[in-house]
């Protein structure tokens, strides 16, 4: 025994808060971890404590013991006030379990998962809450590059962290890694230079972002428009997201301002990227998706991509990819399982509603990384002559998508809510019944549930993995009337459900 067994609840003002480990059960999520870790004013509880983090690193070596995938991991950390202080707590516990850490400093979770590759270490923990709100805090793990943890192994991490079953070895070691952000930005930049004259806003929402993503652009020649690139881990405009509608409406205003070719907008921690064009529409990360699998599938014809269940129908049906012979697999929601997803069926690239991108050789190395994402969207532009971002978004097959909203529901019944609204629907298909007055046509269900019109439209009911929320998203290529009918019908099945709250934003 490393340290006293974890409790899940524990009041910050007992004598008992800094001498007993606190971590609530469900920090640990589909793929990564995330917990309520509060900051000064708060008076919501928290779910974690320095000494929960501890054992969070033990258990976590422990688990590359019982792998047997090495004994060395990169450790990085955002730059919230107090994600420094994790990460110590997190390489005491991995060192006191046997591990050698490999410490990168303040980085972007792509870039502690290039190290990987970079420094020939087997195992990554990146300390970030990517755009969670100030007070949070969480863990991305992985041990095969460029894979990250999925269920099966944050399940065992939670049993043996909560069992308190973690074991003391022999063989730790620190080693800081000086300088380690200029290596990240020359691999990527190394025989990168746009000849196009691009000018563009550059917007982190004062996320950890604001510390790498304007010098990249520089580096390849464009002209940057900083947006919001000052460190603030209070979030002072907006949170940085590019899904969030607040940052998408600040990138369009900086366009108008500057006249700008495009706004590429960076989350929390740098491993997703958004896009507002020429004329400032707010272009939803998967209909980027699109348009980047057309320019990648001209120059490598029958390719294969990785959907998520959120994104656009237009990955089957668009018919430039067609033209081109791609193939479109949808798949599960979420960075870990998209990734995997890619690297199961050497797709070439990975496109996630939310703006995690994935781009395999030659492209990337198949993580995510929103820099990756910028300088793909850069590329498209040139290889474009004569049009602009604009242009290339109107050649699309009209459609009308909702934002991914977000209704409260707690990460307690969130999964059982999925539950009955699968099987409800299970039940109307099977009866024949009609949604917003239309014949379903298809349920996808490999991650809640896409209903799918007779028409094309259709809706999508998921539980978030990483918040006490669920997903709500619809699209149709008929109307936009269309897509708001889909959207009273869906949502009428979730109110069948006391347990579901208020949406962060809808329709």
């Amino acid at each position: 025994m490393l340290f006293p067994t974890p409790v899940p609840d524990l009041a910050p003002n007992t004598d008992a808060f800094e001498t007993t480990p606190l971590v609530k059960p469900t920090g640990f999520r589909e793929y990564d971890a995330r917990w309520w870790f509060g900051h000064p004013g708060s008076d919501v509880p928290p779910e974690l404590n320095l000494m929960g983090v501890q054992a969070l690193g033990a258990g976590l070596g422990t688990l590359m013991h019982e792998q047997g995938t090495g004994t060395e991991i990169v450790v990085g950390h955002d730059f919230r006030s107090y994600s420094a202080s994790i990460k110590y707590a997190l390489i005491s516990g991995l060192m006191a379990a046997g591990i050698k850490v490999h410490d990168i400093g303040m980085a972007l979770s792509p870039m502690a998962y290039f190290a990987q590759f970079e420094l020939g270490v087997p195992a990554v923990a990146m300390v970030t809450a990517s755009h969670n709100n100030n007070g949070w805090t969480g863990v991305k793990m992985g041990t095969n590059p460029p894979v990250t943890f999925g269920p099966d192994e944050m399940g065992r991490l939670h049993d043996i962290v909560l069992e308190n079953t973690s074991e003391a070895r022999a063989g730790g070691g620190y080693v800081y890694v000086p300088s380690f952000a200029e290596t990240y930005l020359d691999d990527l930049t190394r025989g990168v230079m746009i000849e196009r004259p691009l000018k563009v806003v550059c917007a982190c929402g004062n996320g950890t972002a604001g510390a790498f993503a304007p010098h990249l652009l520089k580096r390849i020649g464009c002209e940057v428009i900083p947006l919001d690139v000052e460190l603030d881990h209070t979030f002072p405009r907006y949170n940085p997201n590019p899904e969030d509608m607040e940052m998408l409406h600040a990138m369009a205003d900086a366009i108008a301002e500057h006249g700008a070719d495009v706004a590429l907008g960076f989350d929390g921690d740098g491993d997703r990227c958004g896009v507002v064009d020429n004329e400032g529409n707010e272009i939803f990360a998967d209909k980027i998706g699109v348009m980047l699998a057309r320019d990648l599938s001209a120059q490598h014809p029958n390719a294969t991509f990785v959907a998520d269940v959120k994104s656009t129908g237009l990955f089957l049906t668009d018919p430039v990819l067609q033209a081109n012979g791609a193939r479109v697999d949808y798949w599960k929601t979420g960075h870990s399982y998209i990734k995997r997803r890619v690297a199961e069926t050497g797709a070439l690239a990975g496109f996630e509603k939310s703006g995690h991108f994935f781009f395999n050789d030659p492209i990337g190395r198949g993580y995510d990384d929103g820099l990756v994402t910028a300088l793909a969207v850069c590329k498209m532009l040139e290889r474009a002559p004569g049009k602009s971002m604009a242009d290339l978004y109107r050649d699309l097959p009209k459609t009308w998508g909702s934002p991914t909203m977000s209704p409260h529901c707690a990460d307690e019944t969130k999964y059982g809510v999925v539950d009955k609204v699968v099987t409800r629907f299970q039940a109307m298909e099977a009866e024949g019944a009609q949604i917003a007055g239309h014949t379903i046509r298809e349920l996808i269900t490999v991650n809640g549930v896409r209903v799918v019109c007779e028409d094309g439209t259709w809706g999508l009911i998921r539980a978030s993995s990483n918040k006490p929320e669920l997903v709500v998203v619809v699209e149709s290529p008929v109307s936009e009337a269309r897509m708001h009918e889909m959207f009273k019908a869906m949502d009428g099945v979730l109110r069948e459900n006391p347990e579901v709250g208020a949406y962060n934003q809808t329709i």
